[in-house]
């Protein structure tokens, strides 16, 4: 498995979470461009969001991952407002393929 956010899930390569819960890890981006840059990853290896199923499958899944990028911003990281990026695919800006998404934050 060469995916490092897979490799982060299965406790391979370190990593300073934030949160974790059965469907999804949160951790510190190594390369933050923010004061507060922490990542929103699914545990289930989804290449790009655009992979997600245009069913309730989906639905499901993006609202889950959603969710989350909301607690962690508010309830774990206290952001009172945030940025939320989401890069889809090469031509996008996408450098790991694992479905992620940046919460961005804690400008004065």
């Amino acid at each position: 498995m060469e995916c490092v956010f897979c490799k982060i899930v299965a406790g391979e390569l370190p990593a300073k979470k934030v949160y974790e819960d059965q469907d999804y890890i949160a951790f510190h981006d190594i390369h933050p461009k923010a004061p507060t840059h922490v990542l929103v990853v699914p545990k289930v290896h989804v290449p790009k969001l655009s992979d997600f199923p245009d069913d309730e499958t989906g639905e499901r899944a993006l609202g889950g991952l959603f969710r989350t990028v909301n607690r962690v911003a508010r309830e774990t990281l206290g952001l009172a407002g945030y940025r939320v990026v989401v890069n889809v695919g090469e031509k996008g800006g996408q450098e790991v393929f694992h479905v992620h998404v940046h919460i961005l934050g804690g400008w004065q």
